[in-house]
């Protein structure tokens, strides 16, 4: 998958149009004064850019390449082919983690065509979700302007429509990511030309030709957790698996914090599930309440993993959520612990 368009779009870049992003950068100027004060010292700020891409290594390999900053470190990363998705963390010092997240996104562009790609996890750009988060020295709202900043560039150089979420968000119905990727890459790029509301916050109103859009955001920690049901995967094993996630997903009246989807990935029915306030439903009562929902739909749990890091304040050495996980090393997936022994770059 190719799709080299940023060229052409950065050349056109002297010519754009005071609209979004100057409203944008005049937000962002304005708050330069409280991220001055991240820049400097001991701040660390995470990011995890999300790739649509999980098939092909070599591509990853190469983005993960361009990613190599001074001051960044590389604690984690992953692909999953079932939903043609990668996860890369990173972390350091905040200009420079801007910085390997904007070169990060830029690869990505010219790497994956989104008019060739396919995957069972929601996207609406080669570079999907980009978020920062406060690890020690630096606030949410800090965050928050690192990734306006981030968008910004992302844009002007590489022609790559933004929108801003969650913390980062100029608008409230674009707090929440799921609304910001409604309709996925195919309805976004059709809604953004004919509806002002679904255009982006910089850049566009056109998406990008193959890499569509990146979600750009500040958060607090998310862990993103899946367990496998103890079935084949068929149809109607996937069916129990929405099931499940439907009924523990906040949106349906389940746990607060908990966004859960039902997909078949590595050929078994997986419940996928994003945990966006582990202090408020810590990760033994999610674990125990999706058994029990499983229990009275007839089916057991297999297993879990994690995808990417987890705080050290959401470890539980002795839970049954932790024993299910195969092979799982605090070392490598407690981000603290991560940042004293971080990866090689590729």
């Amino acid at each position: 998958m190719t799709g080299e368009r940023s060229n052409q779009r950065e050349n056109q870049l002297s010519n754009e149009s005071a609209g979004p992003a100057a409203s944008v950068a005049g937000e962002a100027a304005s708050a330069a004064g409280e991220a001055a004060g991240a820049t400097a010292g001991d701040a660390i700020v995470e990011c995890v850019p999300n790739f649509s891409e999980g098939a092909d290594r070599a591509k990853v390999t190469e983005i993960m390449r361009a990613m190599r900053v001074p001051g960044v470190h590389l604690l984690d990363y992953s692909l999953d082919a079932d939903h043609n998705r990668s996860v890369v963390t990173i972390a350091g010092a905040p200009d420079a983690v801007v910085e390997s997240a904007v070169r990060g996104a830029g690869k990505a562009a010219q790497l994956i065509d989104l008019t060739r790609q396919s995957g069972v996890h929601p996207r609406i750009g080669a570079a999907d979700v980009i978020p920062f988060v406060p690890v020690s020295g630096i606030s949410l709202v800090q965050c928050a302007v690192l990734a306006r900043q981030a968008g910004l560039a992302i844009w002007r150089r590489f022609g790559v429509p933004v929108y801003f979420y969650e913390a980062a968000a100029s608008r409230p119905d674009r707090i929440n990511l799921e609304d910001v990727r409604r309709g996925q890459f195919e309805g976004l790029r059709k809604d953004a030309v004919k509806d002002t509301r679904r255009q982006p916050d910089v850049g566009g109103p056109e998406l990008h030709p193959s890499a569509g859009a990146s979600a750009v955001g500040a958060r607090k920690f998310l862990i993103a957790y899946n367990i496998y049901l103890s079935t084949e995967g068929t149809a109607e094993a996937v069916g129990l698996a929405r099931a499940i996630a439907r009924e523990i997903r906040a949106s349906g009246g389940g746990l607060f914090g908990v966004k859960a989807m039902g997909v078949l990935a590595n050929g078994r029915a997986q419940v996928s599930m994003n945990i966006t306030d582990f202090q408020r439903t810590p990760m033994t009562r999610l674990h125990a309440a999706v058994k029990d929902i499983a229990a009275r739909h007839g089916v057991e749990i297999a297993e879990g993993e994690v995808i990417g890091l987890i705080p050290e304040l959401a470890f539980e050495p002795n839970a049954e959520w932790v024993r299910q996980i195969h092979e799982f090393d605090p070392e490598d997936k407690v981000l603290e612990r991560r940042l004293r022994r971080p990866m090689d770059w590729p």
